[in-house]
C-alpha cells in the first residue's frame, strides 16, 4: 500500500514510488530506466524495474516500468498507480495515461514520431496532441527535449535529458547520479550526455 504523497522540499517521499517511461522504439527507453534503476540502487532503495516491452522495431510502442521502496516485491505498476509518467514521445503519453494516479505527474517529450500506420495511410496522427495532453492530466509538464538535446550536442540525448528532468522529482543526489551516468554510458559520450542530464534539470 503506498501511503498519501507526502512531500519535502518536493521530493517524493512514499513507500514505494511507482514510475512508468513510455516512448518508441529507438529512442532510448531502455537506458532511461537503467539509469532511473541503478541511481536507486545506489541511493539505498529495493528496486524492480519490469523488463521494457513493446514493438522492438524502430517506431513501435514501448513501455517500461520501474518501482523502488523500502521493499518492493513486484516490478508490475498497476493501472492509476503511477506516481510519474515519463513519455518520450507526446501520443505515447495519452496511450500510457491509464498508469498515472490521478494526482500522479507527467512529463512528456514534445517530439513527434510518426508510426508506419499512419505513414502507410492505416491510421491518423492527431492534429493537436498538445491540447489531448492538456485534457488528459490534470498535473504535467511538458518539454522539447529533442531541442535541448541538441543543444547538449547529439539528439541521441533525448533520453538523458528526460532523466535529468525527471531527477528533479526523485530524492537521489546529485553525486548518485554522476556515479550512474559514468558506469552507464560508454567514456566517449560521457561529457555529451552529463550536459544533457544538466540542461534536463534546469526544465521547470
Amino acid at each position: 500500500s503506498v501511503r498519501r504523497d507526502q512531500k519535502a522540499g518536493g521530493k517524493i517521499m512514499k513507500q514505494i514510488t511507482n514510475i512508468v517511461l513510455s516512448g518508441v522504439g529507438g529512442q532510448g527507453i531502455l537506458l532511461a530506466s537503467k539509469l532511473v534503476s541503478e541511481a536507486a540502487l545506489l541511493e539505498g532503495y529495493d528496486v524492480k524495474a519490469n523488463e521494457v516491452h513493446g514493438m522492438a522495431q524502430r517506431g513501435g510502442s514501448v513501455i517500461g516500468q520501474i518501482r523502488f521502496g523500502k521493499k518492493v516485491f513486484s516490478p508490475l505498476v498497476k493501472l492509476g498507480s503511477a506516481h510519474i509518467l515519463l513519455a518520450m514521445e507526446i501520443i505515447e503519453s495519452i496511450r500510457y495515461a491509464p498508469y498515472l494516479s490521478p494526482t500522479g505527474l507527467a512529463l512528456v517529450n514534445t517530439q513527434r514520431v510518426i508510426p508506419t500506420t499512419v505513414s502507410s495511410g492505416q491510421a491518423e496522427y492527431p492534429a493537436d496532441p498538445e491540447g489531448l495532453v492538456k485534457q488528459t492530466f490534470p498535473r504535467f509538464q511538458m518539454a522539447d527535449c529533442l531541442a535541448i538535446a541538441k543543444e547538449a550536442g547529439d539528439t541521441r540525448c533525448t533520453n538523458t535529458v528526460m532523466v535529468g528532468w525527471l531527477s528533479n522529482h526523485l530524492p537521489f543526489s546529485a553525486e548518485s547520479w554522476q556515479k550512474v551516468l559514468e558506469q552507464c554510458i560508454k567514456p566517449k559520450f560521457i561529457s555529451m550526455n552529463l550536459k544533457a542530464f544538466a540542461l534536463g534539470r534546469k526544465i521547470s
